[in-house]
């Protein structure tokens, strides 16, 4: 299973959303990370046939997907940023409503529809209206509606926002689960989340991508450079003249920094174990 994306690019009207895109995703959880106007959601748009390139191909298995047309679309499932589901309907029956959007028979939804509220931990509120569902439950039932037709490939536009740690953990694992026999896709602005679902990171920046590579290999790039002293404020501000700054905390009337760079010499250095966070600070802002 292979989506490739080769020389891609969109313009709108004189600006240039994304250029000379290329990416190839198999099997596994990429994470997409950008600033807001990187091109993110442009790209998603395109992966998802809602919108449409100026120049070059994206293809499934060899075939572009435009020509593939309506076998594409049976093949992906889409959760967007401001998902919204209709309050008034029960979980079941908003899933019913769902699957036949999608074309799913009437003998195979209702046995799948079991499936997957019980996958995101949904089947006891089956029969509740969604309008009694918190934020994170709403969350649960838009990853239900994405997964109904058990899709190869998976979109997820900022899955987390406004969900609280246990409903990000609870997200995180149900992603895992899924992305060992599907291309998953999630755009998030949480390093974090994307640390803990992700296999990869594709950093866009100004419709270009910067960086795509396993993020094992990226967090081993900054390996023997993340340190954390416990300074005074003259020091600190030193130090964030010639040191990319990951973090700052006020400890009465000193300061506990952690920072990117070669040692400061004069004070006490711990050395840490590097993150993603470390990473992106301090090679790609």
């Amino acid at each position: 299973m292979e989506l490739k994306i080769e020389d891609l690019y969109k313009s709108y009207r004189n600006k240039e959303a994304l250029k000379n895109i290329n990416i190839t995703m198999k099997s596994g959880t990429y994470g997409l990370l950008g600033e807001n106007g990187a091109g993110k959601s442009t790209l998603m748009r395109i992966l998802t046939t809602i919108d449409f390139q100026t120049k070059g191909s994206v293809t499934f298995d060899g075939e572009d997907i435009v020509k593939l047309d309506e076998k594409y679309r049976e093949i992906i499932g889409y959760m967007p940023q401001d998902y919204n589901v209709f309050p008034s309907f029960t979980a079941k029956e908003f899933l019913e409503y769902m699957g036949t959007l999608k074309g799913i028979e009437k003998d195979k939804l209702d046995k799948r529809i079991l499936e997957v509220l019980k996958f995101v931990n949904l089947e006891d509120v089956a029969n509740k209206k969604v309008k009694s569902f918190s934020g994170g439950m709403k969350r649960r039932i838009g990853i239900a509606q994405a997964i109904l037709n058990d899709p190869k490939i998976l979109i997820f536009d900022e899955p987390t926002a406004g969900l609280d740690p246990k409903e990000r953990i609870r997200f995180s694992n149900i992603i895992s689960a899924m992305s060992k026999d599907k291309i998953v896709i999630l755009s998030t602005h949480i390093l974090s989340d994307i640390e803990a679902i992700a296999n990869d990171l594709i950093i866009i920046n100004k419709g270009e991508v910067v960086e795509s590579d396993n993020i094992d290999n990226l967090v081993e790039k900054v390996r023997g450079k993340v340190w954390e002293a416990l300074v005074n404020q003259e020091t600190f501000n030193k130090i964030s003249q010639d040191r990319k700054v990951i973090h700052r905390k006020q400890e009465r009337q000193s300061i506990r920094v952690r920072y990117v760079g070669e040692e400061y010499e004069g004070v006490i250095n711990k050395h840490l174990e590097p993150s993603l966070e470390d990473y992106y600070v301090s090679n790609c802002l």
